[in-house]
């Protein structure tokens, strides 16, 4: 996590998902955050201060007429040097407060007083969620530009199935990472590819790849934390879709050179990291295809080529296109991008990237080669997306 040396200011309100702040607390000073608690007197029935006090090594705030802070004005001087103020649990009650400016306890009065920015990570019963006053109280939040981390859907404490759950404390610290990414595509309308395609030979059987979908997904990730507006168009993956990404899911490689064609003429950047199958079956079989007793021949005809496609626009969008080779990648990848007349390429050994949370990636471009090193995806997806903002600003 690149969090080392920010400063957030996390709350706790009543609700038996404070139990989780404990562990979220041990994440972000493991990270090298500077984490100051507070807790509402509901907090306190759930979860101690003394034990807060421990985790992040720091008072724990409770008490708004607190005499410690100078001029008894903790409501703004315990926010003043923060970067931003996290609310895990945020119940019902609290975000009711947030919505509708009431102060009357410390954590409250912090975010009213509050200079940085906010986000809440609700933690209710299901019917409470759903109550049209949370639902309103919410759309208010949001139109404030409060952050909303969560809920989750699942099983709750009192025993009831649906949404309501308090996301997981590492899915609260990687969202609290995104938002301290540099904002370097703010105002951009970025498309992302990703995953493999499926090309069926009869209803029961595919042609595909081992294509895991993660790199794309980290790069759809990237984009969004960079301040970016992001499409992702996916294949057939067993991934989570990246907080604030409109993901449109296609199967084979005919429905996401469609759904490209629909998302690319509003897009600035357009990054192509799917493995698209090269080929598709010619006469798909309309029913299963039994067993015989010697060879089967099945006739292949050519996927469009969805990147070259996008590149020979009239005014294409900034096109980046992925290459993973099994040899003599500097040479494969240069080709590549003249043949597809594409400003950019990243290009990696498939043998070491499929499927794995690491990889290794360098990008080839007009003015040459620019390893990324090896490093988990996400963090090469970042350095990807700081290269491409960069080539953006010096195109204009």
């Amino acid at each position: 996590m690149t969090l080392k040396g920010k400063r957030v200011l996390l709350g706790i309100t009543g609700g038996i998902a404070a139990y989780k702040a404990a562990e979220l607390t041990r994440l972000l000073t493991r990270a090298g955050v500077d984490v100051r608690v507070v807790m509402t007197e509901a907090a306190t029935r759930f979860v101690t201060a003394v034990t807060m006090q421990a985790l992040s090594g720091q008072t724990a705030w409770t008490d708004l007429w607190d005499a410690r802070v100078p001029d008894n004005m903790g409501h703004i001087e315990l926010s003043r040097d923060r970067e931003l103020i996290v609310v895990a649990p945020a119940s019902a009650d609290f975000m009711a407060k947030v919505a509708h400016g009431l102060a009357d306890d410390l954590l409250s009065a912090l975010c009213v007083a509050r200079r940085c920015p906010l986000m809440l990570a609700p933690a209710m019963n299901v019917e409470m969620w759903e109550n049209a006053a949370t639902q309103r109280n919410l759309h208010l939040l949001r139109e404030d530009g409060v952050l909303i981390a969560g809920p989750a859907a699942g099983d709750q404490a009192c025993g009831e199935i649906g949404m309501g759950r308090m996301l997981e404390p590492a899915q609260i610290a990687a969202q609290i990472e995104d938002f301290f990414q540099p904002k370097v595509l703010a105002g951009k309308r970025v498309l992302v590819t990703a995953g493999p395609t499926e090309e069926p030979i009869d209803p029961v059987r595919v042609l595909t790849n081992v294509s895991s979908g993660k790199m794309g997904y980290a790069v759809a990730r990237a984009a969004h934390d960079a301040g970016a507006e992001v499409t992702l168009v996916s294949g057939p993956v067993a991934l989570a879709t990246p907080p604030g990404v409109l993901r449109v899911d296609v199967r084979t490689a005919e429905d996401m050179f469609e759904a490209v064609k629909k998302a690319v003429k509003s897009s600035d950047v357009f990054i192509s990291v799917a493995a698209v199958a090269d080929y598709r079956v010619k006469h798909r079989a309309a029913q299963k295809i039994k067993k015989g007793n010697g060879a089967l021949s099945l006739e292949l005809e050519e996927n469009p080529d969805i990147l070259s496609w996008v590149a020979a626009l009239p005014k294409p969008p900034f096109c980046v296109g992925f290459a993973a080779e099994s040899e003599n990648l500097a040479q494969h990848a240069k080709e590549k991008r003249l043949k597809k007349h594409v400003p950019l390429i990243a290009a990696n050994l498939a043998q070491e990237a499929l499927g794995a949370e690491s990889s290794s990636i360098t990008l080839y471009d007009e003015r040459g080669e620019h390893p990324l090193g090896r490093a988990p995806k996400l963090e090469l997806a970042r350095r990807l997306i700081e290269h491409v903002a960069a080539a953006l600003t010096h195109k204009k």
